[in-house]
């Protein structure tokens, strides 16, 4: 509960507690409303599907958007664009205009929502609490939501028999406002931007670029999409347990997602001891087995209470493996990027939900409801045993601060931000007994190099002097060259500096930083090679 004390971090969390509420009820309304007016498996499954696709397709974007621009504005328009979507589903619903498409378009809308909001509210976890409560905020942020799915359900259930499925939308409108109210108060402290804004296209392709670059990270991603691709079917298919498999209504539905609610906040709540006591692999691994255990038990369970027995331990191994995901991701990658690596695990995660959704609801319809859950079962196991071969990676050690002390050069020519493209060379001297710990060290610097964006990265050898060797890369333009330096961390110039103890020459390596001229320009343009010494003990230039 330590993330609490922070008033901020307070304020959003119990105003996002209310919406979760919201949702939740909606989600009631939705599916029910689903069942009643198509009686097919694969439309219901595709109500839960309508909703994760647009993560999965915008999460990218998104997190590109959050790592560039004001993160309290993108969370309110998002919120603000979610209240319009919902007030006018409900009065669609009210109005009897509502057809399977239709209901889906609005489901799908949210959801556009839902993926602009994710990775900018995440990333600014991390500004409202301090690293040592990230974890705890994290599980609290999963409790929070676990709350509404433990209650919101049964309240939905009841709203939905009660009055109708429009009511239940109409409440979802009214729970934005509150969070709505908070954004608009909130005034966080942001840094001074020293470098200018990424274009769109060029930040997503960094975001792809780093994660590709960290095997950790591609671990991590993995993992969470065949998670969530094999969980996805409980909540897919869970009107369709309530109904077919226990013989019940919207208020058996909703007792089913309360308890599989009430399961996730216990597994929230007791994250912090567990991630005490075992590894980030060994829960995950733990939390994939508890969970194929309660999809089979619901398969071949036709009464309430051993179902919701077992829904109660499916919710929490869903939220103690999802958080563990989440917060190996943000404790994996530097600020800079932390938006796009966590719209990078939300596209994995709820990509596989979404793809989940639809196969797993197709299954059902071609092969039965209880068949369809064993298959899912199994798919959970397979992904507890993938930890044996890929675990997830230990993490908190490494300082992903910014390395301390690079400025950029003084240069003898006039250079713009805009001038390029920049080749960057550094010259080494090594000894033939050192070759092998250097090639290996010098694997290490082209990872990191290339995931802070170089390009054409090459290493040389001279033929008439052997002893020397020459990293080279390149870079589109001067303002690049400066924000690949700026995203070096402490971790990553440890990590190499090797490379640069190996060096054997009298003075440092040699840096020589170009501009690149083709010889076809006009004259006037034409300059000579920007060229500068490294002076001082900088280790990357």
């Amino acid at each position: 509960m330590a993330p609490l004390r922070h008033k901020t971090f307070r304020s959003i969390w119990i105003a996002s507690l209310a919406s979760n509420f919201g949702g939740m009820i909606q989600s009631v309304g939705a599916a029910w409303m689903m069942t009643s007016i198509s009686g097919s498996a694969d439309m219901v499954a595709l109500v839960t599907a309508s909703v994760t696709l647009p993560i999965m397709l915008l999460a990218l974007l998104a997190g590109a958007a959050a790592d560039n621009f004001d993160r309290r504005r993108i969370m309110l328009a998002a919120q603000t664009f979610m209240l319009l979507v919902s007030a006018a589903l409900a009065v669609c619903a009210w109005l009897g205009w509502i057809t399977p498409w239709f209901l889906l378009l609005f489901t799908f809308l949210i959801g556009c929502g839902s993926a602009f909001n994710g990775p900018a509210w995440q990333a600014s976890v991390g500004e409202m609490v301090p690293r040592s409560d990230l974890p705890s905020a994290v599980a609290l942020n999963s409790m929070a939501f676990n709350i509404a799915r433990s209650l919101g359900p049964a309240i939905g259930g009841a709203i939905v028999a009660a009055v109708g499925a429009a009511a239940a939308f109409a409440v979802n409108a009214v729970s934005y406002f509150g969070l709505v109210a908070v954004l608009a108060r909130w005034h966080p402290n942001r840094p001074e931007r020293r470098l200018p804004r990424e274009r769109m296209g060029g930040a997503m392709a960094a975001g792809i670029r780093y994660a590709a670059m960290s095997p950790a990270i591609g671990t991590v991603l993995g993992r969470a999409l065949l998670f969530g691709f094999g969980a996805s079917a409980v909540s897919a298919l869970m009107p369709l347990i309530a109904r077919d498999l226990i013989g019940g209504g919207a208020l058996t539905y909703g007792l089913l997602l309360g308890a599989f609610g009430a399961g996730a906040v216990g597994g929230a709540l007791a994250t912090a001891r567990l991630r005490a006591m075992a590894t980030s692999e060994g829960i995950v691994r733990a939390a994939c087995l508890a969970f194929a255990a309660a999809a089979a038990a619901a398969a071949f369970s036709s009464w309430l209470v051993v179902t919701m027995a077992a829904l109660l331990a499916g919710g929490a191994a869903w939220v103690l493996a999802l958080s563990t995901f989440n917060v190996t991701v943000q404790l994996s990658v530097p600020r800079w990027v932390v938006a796009r690596a966590l719209s990078l695990y939300q596209m994995a995660a709820f990509g596989g939900m979404a793809i989940g959704s639809w196969t797993w609801g197709m299954a059902a319809e071609a092969e039965g409801l209880p068949a369809a859950l064993v298959e899912a079962a199994a798919v959970m196991a397979v992904c507890a045993a993938l930890g044996l071969k890929l675990p997830l990676p230990r993490v908190g050690a490494a300082n992903l601060d910014p390395r301390s002390g690079w400025v950029p050069p003084d240069t003898a020519l006039d250079i713009e931000p805009r001038s390029g493209p920049v080749v960057i060379t550094i010259e080494f001297r090594i000894r033939e007994a050192d070759i092998p710990e250097f090639m290996k060290a010098m694997a290490e610097r082209r990872r990191i190099r290339r995931r802070a964006g170089a390009r054409r990265w090459t290493l040389l050898r001279d033929l008439s002097d052997p002893e020397i060797w020459i990293e080279r890369f390149h870079l589109p333009n001067w303002i690049e060259y400066i924000r690949h330096n700026s995203r070096i961390t402490q971790a990553d110039a440890l990590a190499t500096g090797r490379a640069w103890e190996l060096h054997a020459g009298p003075d440092s390596p040699h840096i020589r930083r170009l501009i690149e001229r083709h010889t076809d320009a006009p004259p006037d343009t034409v300059r000579p090679e920007l060229s500068e010494p490294l002076t001082d003990a900088r280790r990357f230039g």
